[in-house]
This record gives structure tokens, C-alpha cells and sequence, in this order.
């Protein structure tokens, strides 16, 4: 579902601000896969899914999707294989607009616009029934400006959005990093449930050992913008946040000093 083949990027090249960020990455996902993505500040990871999503293009490799080749279409062009959900819930929603318009925005993504009615009922009931799902009361609250939502409110729908085209591949980057604990744990129940539902290919980026550990098929590490661990399977079931972090100085010559990661 996703080859990505001996990607590098530069930012900066030729400065004194020269940053190589993404040193010949390779990496395969299968369809189906829940790839959990770990690594320190400046490992290279949210560059890898803006590399993938078009955000930033890369200085050479390949980029594909279900065999497609996207590696130089730009963000837009990519919206119909992707979905994403950023850190920030501000992000992903348009504040000043209605959950339903957020929601047909989203059920629209990668289609061509014209000038029909904007919602149709049958839409509407539609809507209604995914946010019933949710279990946060929004179903009947459906033309609310998204800015009063709270934002596990908003992570919530923000997620619903992405996942509402059942994407080739859905994209996470730290999107429970922005909650506190306990709405943390129930978008990431939520992220789960959509996942095997919609049977998604998933890369989910999270600052936290314990749920990279505990969700997903599949755990990488990343370290100086190459991949230097890749653990899936059993291996992974079995895993404990002390054999990630021996595994990590095996692997890197170099203890983890990350101490957001080490204090979640």
C-alpha cells in the first residue's frame, strides 16, 4: 500500500543552516498495517509523513501509494489517497463553519466542485449516524461552529474527517499530544476502532513509548533521519518500554535523552 524507496531531504542545502533530515529512508507498508513511529526531537519523523502527504518534496527517492507514483504531485493533487490528522486540533477543522459543512468538506475531499445544494438531507442523516458513533453528543448539534467544540470535541471529528473517505492511507502526527490524559485515551480508542473498521493503512507518529507499544501491528524507531528499528509481529506483543530503550542504544551507539519521550 505504501513503498517508499531511498527518500532523502535537505532543508536549507548549501547554508550554514544545512539540515539533512531523511538519509536514503526505505520503508514498506503492507495493506492493513498499524505502524506506530517513534524517535527523538529532530529524528526526522514528521518530515517523513509531510514527504509522504506532498507537504515537502523530496531531493530524490520514491514516494508511492497502491503502486501510483505521487512523488512530485503536489499536497492537493494527493488529498484522495490520504488523510491526516495534525497535533494541533485547530488544525484540521474550519472553526467558523458548521460540523456538517466540515464533514461534506471532507466527503468532498479530491472531487470536483460544483454548484449543487450544499448539503442534501440524505447527507445529513449520514452525519448524523457517524457522530452518534462517536458518543459525544454532537449528532444532534450539527450546524455548531466548530470553534465552540472543546478539543477533544474537535480531535474527534477532526479524525472522523480523515477517516470519512476510508483513505489508502491515513496519517497521524502526534494527534493526542495536544490533550490532556483522559481525552487522550479516547481519541486513541477511537483512532483504534475507525482503524479496524475501515481496515486503514496507518502510520501514527506519538511521542509516547507505551502507546507505540500498545497500539498497532508494527513499531519503528527513527533516529537522525534514518529507520533503526523495525519490530512487528510477535516480537512487538511481547515488547516493554526497557527493551525499546535497549534496543534503541544497541542500535543508535547512544543513550535516549529525549525526555518527553522518557517522562510519558
Amino acid at each position: 500500500m505504501l513503498d517508499i524507496k531511498s527518500v532523502s531531504k535537505t532543508f536549507n542545502p548549501g547554508t550554514p543552516n544545512q539540515n539533512t533530515v531523511l538519509h536514503s529512508v526505505d520503508l514498506h507498508l503492507d495493506n492493513g498495517d498499524f505502524v506506530t513511529v517513534i524517535g527523538g526531537n529532530g529524528a526526522g519523523k514528521s518530515t517523513l509523513l509531510n514527504v509522504i502527504s506532498g507537504a515537502v518534496l523530496p531531493d530524490n527517492g520514491q514516494v508511492l501509494i497502491d503502486t501510483d507514483d505521487v512523488t512530485w504531485l503536489p499536497e492537493y493533487r494527493r488529498a484522495r489517497y490520504l488523510g491526516r490528522v495534525f497535533q494541533d486540533p485547530m488544525q484540521g477543522t474550519a472553526g467558523d463553519m458548521g460540523i456538517d459543512e466540515n464533514l461534506a468538506l471532507a466527503a468532498r475531499r479530491g472531487q470536483r466542485r460544483g454548484l449543487a445544494w450544499g448539503i442534501m438531507r440524505p447527507e445529513r442523516e449520514q452525519y448524523k449516524q457517524v457522530l452518534q458513533d462517536l458518543n459525544l453528543g454532537l449528532e444532534g448539534r450539527l450546524s455548531i461552529k466548530v470553534k465552540l467544540l472543546s478539543g477533544g470535541q474537535r480531535q474527534a471529528l477532526t479524525l472522523l474527517m480523515a477517516t470519512l473517505k476510508q483513505p489508502k492511507i491515513l496519517l497521524l502526527d502526534e494527534h493526542t499530544a495536544a490533550l490532556d490524559p483522559k481525552t487522550g485515551a479516547r481519541v486513541l480508542e477511537l483512532t483504534q476502532s475507525l482503524i479496524e473498521e475501515h481496515h486503514l493503512t496507518t502510520l501514527m507518529i506519538t511521542h509516547n513509548m507505551r502507546d507505540a507499544i500498545r497500539y498497532g501491528n508494527r513499531l519503528i524507531m527513527m533516529h537522525e533521519g534514518r529507520i533503526i528499528l523495525d519490530i512487528r509481529g510477535t516480537e512487538k506483543q511481547k515488547l516493554t518500554v526497557e527493551d525499546l530503550l535497549h534496543q534503541f542504544e544497541k542500535a543508535s551507539g547512544t543513550a535516549l535523552d529525549n525526555d518527553r519521550m522518557l517522562l510519558s
